[in-house]
Parts: C-alpha cells; structure tokens; sequence
C-alpha cells in the first residue's frame, strides 16, 4: 500500500549506494507498481527534505533537490518552467510558497533510477491542492526532475481585481455590447463604488462615488455590464504593472512574466476570460503595453475624442480613454458605442514607417513587426509600404523629455497635496517619479511646452494622411523576476518604451495596437497610429489586416 498519512515520525535509516546501471535497487518493486515509501532507498527522506525546504524558503536547499540541466520543468496554473536555471529565478522572487501541510501521499516506481511521488497538500489558510513529482537518482542522490502543482483557485485574486462582482453593476438597457462584460480600471467613477486609484492610502478616504463617469455610464447604456473595478498601477504612475501594494496581475500570454501597466488589471482581466473588455486609460502607452505584452486588441484613442469626465487624471494634456478586448471585433463594437459617430471607413491609406523607429525595440520585436509588415505588403489592403521622414535621435529624445516635465507638472497640479500629506504611503518607484514631478520648474514646464509643440506638429505631418506604425513597447515582457518596481532594469525598459509611445501622445493621436508573435512565441506589438479623429476608421482597417492576431 502507498502512505496515506503526513510525515512518518522516523525516516529509514541508512544512505543508498549507487546502482549499476539497468539493475534495479534490492528491494525496489517493478515500475509502475504501488509501492511503500519504505521500500525506495532515500526517496522520502529526499522528498521530506524538499517539503522542509519549501515550507522555510531555503533556496539553496530547493535548489540542490532539483535536477541540474536544461531538461527539469516545473508547472503550475500559472505556466510551465523549463530548465533548472529558470526555476531557480522564479523561486528566488515569489517570496516563498503558501504554507501548508502534507495529508497523503502516493509513491510509485517506475524504474530503478526513477520514481513518482504525489502529495495531497492543504493549505493553512484553507483549500486542497496536489502535488506530482517525478524523482530521479543521480549518483545515489535523490532529485526532482518534473514537478506539477496544483491548488485551489482564489475565489478572489486581489492582483487582478480591487472588488468583482456577478456582476458588479448590470447593464442599464440593451444595446450592441448585449453579454460583454467589462474590467473598469479603478480610475473611473461607479456609482456605489469607491476609487482606490491603485494606491490603498487612497481607497481609505475615498468615499463611494454618486454617479458614473461617462465611458462606463455609455457602455453600460449599450449592454455591457461591469464585472469589477480593475487594479492599476498607482495612479496611473507607471507602464509596468508591479504594483508594490496589491502585486502583478499575471499575464496568461506570458506566464512569470509582468503584465504591463498601468491598465494591468483591465488587460489582465480580459486575457484571463474575466471579462470581454477592459475600460483603461492612456497617456504615456498604459493601454498600448499591456496589450502588446498580454496578446490584445488595444486602442489609445484621439486626445478629447472620448470624455473623461469621472476620470482621475494624471497628465489632463495627454490622458486619453482607451480600451482592450481578445479580438478586434469586440475592440470594433466598443469603439461605435464610445467614439463620435463616423462615416464607414474609406480606402486603406498607406502605411509609412519611420526609418529608425524599430531599431528602438528588441531584436525579436522588430523581427515580428517585420514580418507582419512583409505579410501587409503582399496580402493586405494597404499595399506598399512607404518610408516617413527621418526623426532626429536627439531631438526624439529632447521630445520624450518634455513629455515628461509637462506630465510630471500635471501630475503634481493633480495630486501633489495628496502626496505631499501621504508620499510615505507610496510605492517607492511612484513616490520617486513624484519627488521629480515636484523638482519641475514653471520655466522648465514653458520650455517643455514649446517642444512638445514642435513634436506634435512634426508627427501629425509624419502621419499625414496615413498610418504610421510604431512598435506599442521596445520588448516581449520582462520576466517578473528582473523587474523589481523602481529597479534599475524596469526603468530602463520604461524609458526605452516611452520613447515610442510619447510620439502619438505628444501628437494627440490615435494608436491601435494590433498583437504579433516574436519568433518564439512570446507576445508584442506594432502599433498602428492614424490621423486625429480617424479613430473608428483605425479600428476597421487594423482589423482586416492578414494573420494580424496569433
């Protein structure tokens, strides 16, 4: 019979030797056998030695338990590992696993070097899960080789969501979002409902709002109800998702991966089928990277053309309402609720692509683009690509400058007092772009004003009448464990991303993001930025694009 209770009192004494090779440890049953934890060599001592290991967070011992090499994987709901090097990183940033005790376990042989071990695992903090482990003996020494685990899912992941409903508010009539349901990033008024702005010293003295911001409120009066207020990086503050407070919403498309903010919970919301539309908001690319790192549908749309009224500002110049969904379609529908009523799109105008542009991103992400851009050419609508005139790399770069004062000014307008009472409750990433929006001067601002003038009318005039098309983030997702909030390489990557995201946002402009693959299956994205109010037509012709989707 196989153990069917917790850890034995006393383990077998004694250290296996080493096998010949072929030639079965005295002692072990024939694989594929029930077999007693006693009757394999070392095996539960290996196994309850991991468990200890676990349970304490001693990484060094978890590490030496699994199997060296390319070859071990470890799985859970979240996505599968492959390698010991990657499954060591992910182990050295999740700050340890959930406590819990083993109710029984399950041993069998499969051979003399191999065997598997499933536990049944309770949670302390309630639930059942399992756990499968195939070992192998490597020169005497018991270690894991593939790993498997399973738990309950959280009636509620805070990661995601700040409160969720089933819904949360029903539709207000019927109309063409009949059965979508919508992640409101919790930046919006909903009547009933408090806004936590990403930020908990917020969320405890807000008090519930009276009435509905109008994107919600118009979605509502078109079918659509609202499944919960969706979490967002704090105050709108980032592009990453890491929110110090409430955690990184996972990115299904991408597992150990971050989920791109500061519209992570809507885009993570809808990734996972929580939801069918995810309401966030853009004014530096808070729609645009989380859709190119999550694999969806996403639209920045033309500055003023939705209103934002009930709305938490950030940067008042730049902050636009947009929206994701999983197909373009859906992104379709909201549009002809939200945007201003417009004539059936025209012809396909050309695509134009600024030399340089994709130099900016990641080798993988413009390799991508390119081939998308190949397939355009050839099969689609819009025909030849055509090359847009040059932008001057320092004066790209004097633009994303003034981009920043003038959002860093706006922001504190909005919320310096607040922070100036509360900047001890921030995240330290929040709270340090905070300090440098307080540093900006009334005559920096000026002078930022003036380029940002200069950049608009120099990218409108790039654009022209056409599309111009721009990488939506410089990479995939950085993995989770390399983006510590404030660190050295998640600011990098911001600042390389907002490179490319500022052109349509100084220019006021809409910008669909239309979801690739890089060559090894990693999420990214190309977006397509059009003319102003030409955002009902961007929607149609994204969609008709060619094997545009994966």
């Amino acid at each position: 019979m196989s153990a069917v209770h917790p850890r034995p009192a006393a383990q077998e004494a004694g250290a296996p030797g080493t096998p010949t090779p072929g030639t079965p440890t005295p002692g072990t049953p024939a694989p594929g056998t029930p077999t007693p934890s006693t009757a394999i060599p070392g095996l539960m001592e290996a196994f309850w030695e991991y468990e200890r290991a676990l349970m304490e967070n001693d990484l060094p011992a978890m590490d030496a338990l699994f199997a060296p090499g390319s070859d071990t994987m470890r799985g859970d709901s979240s996505g599968l590992l492959v390698g010991h090097e990657a499954i060591s990183g992910f182990r050295g940033t999740r700050g340890g696993a959930p406590k819990r005790r083993i109710v029984a376990t399950e041993v069998r042989a499969l051979g003399p070097e191999h065997a598997v071990v499933v536990a049944v695992t309770e949670l302390l903090s309630g639930g059942r899960g399992q756990q499968t482990q195939v070992w192998v003996r490597n020169g005497g020494t018991w270690q894991v080789a593939v790993a498997h685990v399973a738990v309950s899912p959280p009636a509620f992941d805070r990661r995601v969501w700040r409160v969720v409903g089933d819904p949360l508010v029903p539709p207000a009539a019927p109309g063409i979002l009949d059965g979508e349901t919508v992640a409101v990033k919790d930046l919006y008024a909903v009547a009933g409902q408090r806004v936590g702005a990403g930020s908990p010293a917020h969320l405890a003295q807000a008090v519930p709002e009276t009435t509905t911001a109008a994107a919600v409120a118009a979605l509502l009066g078109a079918g659509a109800s609202v499944k919960g207020m969706a979490a967002t990086d704090e105050f709108a503050y980032s592009l990453a998702g890491t929110n110090t407070h409430y955690g990184t919403p996972p990115n299904p498309k991408a597992p150990f991966r971050i989920s791109g903010g500061s519209s992570s919970g809507s885009a993570s919301a809808v990734s996972l089928g929580h939801a069918s539309i995810g309401l966030g908001t853009d004014t530096g690319g808070s729609v645009r990277v989380p859709s190119a790192y999550q694999g969806l549908w996403g639209i920045r749309t033309t500055h003023g053309a939705v209103s934002t009224e009930g709305l938490v500002p950030l940067a008042p110049s730049f902050d636009t309402v947009g929206w994701m969904a999983r197909t373009p379609e859906v992104l379709e529908a909201v549009g002809r609720v939200l945007l201003p009523a417009a004539a059936p799109a025209a012809a396909f105008p050309g695509l134009r692509l600024v030399p340089g542009l994709l130099d900016l991103a990641d080798g993988d992400v413009a390799a991508a683009i390119r081939a998308a851009l190949d397939r355009w050419e050839a099969d689609g609508p819009a025909g030849r690509i055509e090359p847009a005139g040059p932008i001057d790399p320092d004066r790209h770069r004097a633009w994303l400058k003034a981009f920043q004062a003038i959002q860093g000014r706006e922001a504190w307008a909005a919320h310096g007092e607040w922070v100036g009472r509360h900047g001890d409750r921030l995240a330290p990433d929040v709270a340090g772009r905070f300090r440098l929006a307080a540093a900006c001067t009334a005559e920096q601002e000026a002078a930022a004003r003036q380029l940002a003038a200069e950049a608009r009318a120099a990218v409108r005039a790039l654009v022209g009448d056409g599309i111009l098309v721009v990488p939506s983030a410089a990479s995939v997702a950085p993995l989770a464990r390399d983006s510590a909030a404030g660190g050295e390489a998640i600011e990098r990557q911001r600042q390389r991303t907002l490179l490319l995201t500022c052109l349509a946002g100084l220019a006021g402009l809409p910008a669909v993001n239309v979801p690739l693959e890089t060559a090894e299956g990693l999420p990214c994205g190309v977006s397509l930025v059009g003319a102003a109010g030409s955002d009902t037509a961007l929607l149609a012709w994204a969609g008709r694009l060619p094997g545009a989707a994966p």
